[in-house]
């Protein structure tokens, strides 16, 4: 495997890493529970889903912040690059939160439009999930840069390997909410995510293999990463630890527990994520910029890391007091109005 090196620039790369795998578990649950919308039609289903995550659905998209402004300020080269290659499944990523944001607010305020607005949480939910999915696969599939700028075309980022990404970030996504819904909820509802979570996780261990075994075939770098000796030996225990953490999932939902399938999908992620992370190190736009070419100049990534040292800690502390003091089931009787 490539050197590893720890420097300022490594460190800052951890933590937009970080705070980009922060909102994708935080965040990917809420949009997981959108999609989900069309398989609760009870609007009393559908009012208790809403109210499992009403207090935390704000502050989930602070990370989404942090990794968009800390990647301009820390990495500027790379965020000129991936933006224009990205424009339009950002751009359809955002309209899909705007539209899940504004129904958040106003199915409530409605009775004769509360439909429309659930079509809009629902559709803008799966719309921003498959665009982030869209975004990482035309990340990983490589972008066509010259010098230092992005030299590709309008349309690089749509292929039959970003497609796939996208659905299996829909489909994990799903797990999420599906898992967090057992985790809140009670009765026929809280059965009914039981349910739907066996379906979802056989999908996204479908999706997992398959985007698995199709990616160390877009760059020769990948498979050497994943396949070469020595480097397997490091790879190995990545699949290895999926297995595992799978047959532990399977086993919570066969005894039904509340709290474990939820805890062992995000456990199911951070190792994806990780396995992601050994594909693309040392680069930050794969086979093309690394770290250490895109990251701004050392004075600026040193005083700016007393900001953060503030800032993360802040950000942790209020989401986990925010999920304490709303921890629990929620019932029908209860919520946000």
């Amino acid at each position: 495997m490539a050197g590893f090196t720890f420097d300022i620039a490594t460190l800052w790369a951890f933590i937009i890493a970080f705070a980009v795998f922060m909102y994708i578990v935080m965040d990917g649950f809420d949009l997981g529970l959108g999609m989900l919308f069309p398989f609760f039609p009870k609007t009393e289903d559908r009012n208790v889903i809403m109210n499992t995550v009403a207090p935390v659905w704000d502050g989930n998209e602070t990370w989404l912040v942090l990794g968009g402004g800390g990647l301009m300020a820390a990495f500027p080269l790379a965020y000129a690059i991936l933006m224009p290659a990205l424009y339009t499944p950002i751009i359809a990523m955002l309209i899909g939160l705007i539209f899940r944001g504004v129904a958040f607010e106003f199915r409530w305020r409605t009775k004769s439009e509360r439909n429309r607005w659930d079509i809009a949480f629902a559709g803008g939910s799966l719309v921003a999930a498959m665009a982030q999915g869209i975004a990482l696969g035309a990340i990983l599939q490589g972008i066509h840069v010259e010098g230092r700028h992005y030299a590709g075309g309008w349309w690089d980022w749509l292929t039959p390997f970003s497609i796939l990404t996208g659905c299996a970030v829909v489909a994990g996504y799903g797990l999420l909410g599906a898992t967090w819904l057992v985790m809140k909820t009670t009765g026929e509802l809280r059965e009914h995510a039981y349910r739907l979570s066996w379906y979802l996780l056989v999908a996204t261990l479908i999706a997992i293999v398959v985007v698995s075994l199709a990616t160390p075939f877009l760059q020769a770098d990948y498979w050497k990463r994943w396949f070469q000796w020595p480097n397997i030996l490091f790879t190995a225990p990545i699949p290895i630890a999926v297995a595992a953490i799978t047959l532990l999932l399977l086993k919570s939902l066969a005894s039904k527990q509340d709290y474990r399938p939820f805890i062992l999908s995000l456990v199911l992620f951070g190792i994806t994520y990780a396995g992601l992370g050994v594909s693309m190190y040392p680069y930050i736009v794969p086979q093309s910029i690394t770290i250490w070419q895109a990251a701004a100049p050392a004075n600026s990534l040193n005083f700016m890391i007393y900001g953060i040292a503030i800032l993360v800690p802040t950000i942790l502390a209020y989401t986990a007091w925010a999920y304490w003091v709303f921890r629990g089931k929620v019932h029908a009787d209860s919520g946000y109005h």
